[in-house]
């Protein structure tokens, strides 16, 4: 479905991501994991082609650099880690910016499944109910909800997402993470997710790609990634110990 090849990024002499190769096939969740400045959502933005990288992501075969940005949007739905308006819009109006790219020609507003598609992402979120608020007057879980229905609207193959659960309460942390759950169960999606909490990489992702210093350390299932000793030399802590800790707290 998704292929990348050696895909790197520079900064001058520094090497945000050296030369990272992943795979993605219909129904797979990567999380890609690692410590702040790891290279993680500077991978992400390189597959979203907003910045400029070496070597190669291939979508079926045929490299995104060749797609139309209409065409691209089609088939990976970008949610970063920072959204913001500067006016007021309503929840409506953002949310139906999805639906830009099926829109029917040139100056076209001809989508015959916008309506339903716009209708069932603000449900699945739970924004029905302030569709003509305006997005200034929103907190900033609410507004990453309005860009993750946005990003549901526009209905894509492939969801790539940066800290999806970003400025969100734990109520909507398990809401958005089962949607997306629920979501990529559908034919022919997957999605790939920058995560710090590991405990969510854990319950939801299908494969993991773990990263330190803008290079891949190790990629493949949970269990045999995420180990005691690489994740101790990777975040320079004990963190099944402190896992066990925070668990423990919970105990009566």
């Amino acid at each position: 479905m998704l292929q990348a090849k050696n895909i790197s990024v520079q900064y001058g002499d520094f090497s945000a991501v050296k030369d990272v190769s992943f795979s993605l096939a219909p129904g797979d969740w990567l999380m890609l994991a690692g410590p702040n400045g790891a290279g993680k959502s500077t991978l992400v933005n390189a597959l979203a082609q907003g910045i400029p990288y070496t070597g190669d992501f291939l979508l079926d075969g045929k490299p995104l650099r060749a797609l139309s940005p209409a065409n691209l949007a089609r088939e990976i739905g970008v949610l970063s880690q920072r959204n913001g308006v500067e006016y007021a819009y309503t929840v409506e109006e953002i949310v139906g910016l999805g639906r830009y790219a099926h829109e029917k020609g040139f100056l076209s507003h001809r989508d015959s499944n916008g309506k339903e598609a716009m209708e069932r992402a603000l449900s699945l979120t739970g924004l029905s109910d302030l569709r003509r608020a305006s997005t200034l007057a929103l907190s900033g879980g609410e507004l990453q909800r309005v860009f993750l229905a946005q990003v549901f609207a526009q209905d894509p193959r492939i969801l790539v997402l940066d800290e999806p659960a970003n400025h969100l309460d734990l109520k909507y942390q398990q809401h958005i993470f089962e949607l997306i759950f629920a979501w990529r169960q559908r034919e022919n999606r997957a999605v790939i997710s920058v995560v710090h909490d590991l405990s969510l990489a854990r319950r939801y992702g299908t494969k993991v790609l773990l990263m330190h210093h803008g290079a891949c350390v190790a990629q493949g299932g949970m269990d045999e990634v995420l180990t005691r000793d690489r994740l101790k030399n990777v975040y320079e802590m004990d963190v099944y110990g402190w896992m066990r800790d925070l668990l423990g707290a919970w105990k009566k």
